[in-house]
């Protein structure tokens, strides 16, 4: 355990939360963007549209936002005795899974990049809907602590 000011500890956390909500948003939006960008014909000025859009999401905002979401989490597991608690085994187990959501949006991203897509919108509609379930269990996790 690393020793750091209580109003350290509250700032990391600010920062945290900050940086989490800025990755959801790029988790929720980018799947949104494959369903539309799914129903456009490949090689379309829309098509190439939605090619932009989808890098810049992912770069500008999705990638800086996690490394600072898993950064600042870090720094505050290492400042707290959280590590112990059963509540945040699980809370970690399903922000891994945003971790391999994320990346598997990348994969998707460069599939569509090279006009390589294969999967449906409907595809697309089912998986937009995975962060949103695990956001809820992490919500739940921190704010409940149930075990």
């Amino acid at each position: 355990m690393i020793e750091i000011s209580t109003t350290a500890y509250l700032w990391l956390k600010a920062w945290h939360v900050i940086s989490f909500a800025a990755w959801m948003a790029g988790l929720f939006y980018l799947p949104r963007l494959f369903v539309y960008h799914s129903q456009t014909p490949v090689g379309s000025e829309q098509s190439d549209l939605f090619k932009v859009m989808e890098r810049r999401l992912y770069k500008a905002i999705m990638m800086p936002a996690m490394l600072a979401t898993v950064g600042f989490g870090l720094v505050l597991l290492l400042a707290s005795d959280h590590l112990t608690q059963g509540w945040m085994h699980a809370k970690l187990l399903l922000v891994l899974g945003l971790v391999v959501f994320h990346f598997y949006c990348a994969s998707w991203k460069n599939d569509f990049a090279a006009d390589n897509n294969r999967r449906s919108q409907r595809y697309f509609r089912v998986a937009n809907e995975i962060p949103t379930l695990l956001m809820i269990g992490i919500v739940i996790l921190v704010i409940v602590k149930p075990f």
